[in-house]
């Protein structure tokens, strides 16, 4: 019986939640998958991370970076935080089911 590789620990630190939306939904249909990854995960980084995490092969990797707005709460404004997304196109027949844990 073959032993079984162990993921590298920082890949979850890459990763930080699925992006789920319609838009995302939608990229779907493209093999495309959005992922909230951090703040200082780069293009290589995150084609790493999510071909080990979910056994997949990525094609390409885009990114965005969405600033956070100014809200205001009881009067006060406060901004919500800077969030960095990543789109992730997927090889022909590959697929991710976001909706499982990893």
């Amino acid at each position: 019986m073959a032993k079984a590789e162990a993921i590298d620990t920082r890949h979850y630190d890459v990763i930080v939640a699925p992006h789920i939306t319609e838009k995302a939904t939608l990229a779907s249909e493209f093999n495309a998958v959005v992922f909230k990854v951090a703040e200082s995960a780069t293009k290589p980084q995150i084609k790493a991370a999510v071909e080990a995490l979910f056994g997949v092969k990525v094609v390409s990797v885009n990114t965005l970076t969405q600033k956070g707005k100014t809200k205001r709460w009881k009067g006060k404004p406060y901004r919500r935080s800077d969030v960095k997304k990543a789109v992730v196109r997927l090889a022909e027949g590959q697929s991710i089911d976001v909706t499982s844990g990893i």
